[in-house]
């Protein structure tokens, strides 16, 4: 199978870019196995870059690898195109995949905003380890999933670690009812096109908020 295609940096996948390159410099850990680092970048990108699901969608800054990593934030698609950059700079074949969900983590004013309860294009990251594809999503930090009752997505670098189907009471949660499968890099005009379509313009045009202090607020209320 080729991997050329897989190792390469992309518009969005940028594992060239200086601030890429020295996060996964920083994050590789000590391990020397391939799912080591694999694991090292997961738990680095998880919890070490904040989700935020209000972002400007229109804006390539709200997908790009190396945009998360200098600002600190960013929503499932730029968190999975980072880990997939963290692992092509180690020499890991990785490629970013997508897909609807229901039950997505979310604050009520977001779910207004939005004017729906599907979430398109949920990003994860594929990674070639010991001679299969593995999916892992760093998308939603420790203290997020806290906040909403459910227990982190962990990561073994064996078996597909792809979202929170249970809460931490064992209730049903997040519910794939798409896939759309992987691409080599992000596919932002496919993703905007599909937000268009389904979203409010509100969210398109302006999406502002703290989705930290919104479930706070509703948990107090």
């Amino acid at each position: 199978m080729p991997f050329e295609e897989y190792l390469k940096p992309g518009k969005f996948v940028d594992s060239d870019h200086p601030a890429v390159i020295e996060f996964a410099h920083e994050h590789v850990g000590s391990g020397s196995s391939d799912t080591e680092k694999a694991l090292s970048f997961y738990y680095a990108i998880r919890d070490g870059i904040r989700y935020n699901p209000y972002m400007d969608v229109k804006s390539p800054t709200a997908y790009r690898a190396s945009d998360a990593v200098l600002s600190g934030e960013g929503w499932c698609v730029p968190k999975a195109a980072v880990m997939t950059a963290c692992l092509r700079i180690n020499g890991i074949p990785a490629r970013p995949g997508y897909a609807d969900v229901k039950n997505h983590l979310a604050s009520q004013r977001l779910l207004d905003l939005l004017g729906s309860d599907l979430f398109p294009w949920h990003s994860y990251c594929e990674a070639y380890l010991d001679g299969k594809w593995v999916k892992s999503t760093p998308s939603f930090n420790l203290t997020l999933c806290e906040k909403f009752g459910l227990k982190p997505l962990e990561f073994d670098g064996v078996n597909d670690s792809l979202f929170h189907e249970f809460d931490q009471a064992g209730n049903k949660h997040m519910e794939y009812v798409l896939e759309r499968g992987t691409y080599v890099d992000v596919p932002m005009d496919e993703i905007v096109e599909t937000f268009i379509a389904i979203y409010r313009p509100e969210y398109i045009e302006e999406s502002s908020g703290d989705l930290y202090a919104e479930v706070d607020a509703e948990r107090k209320s």
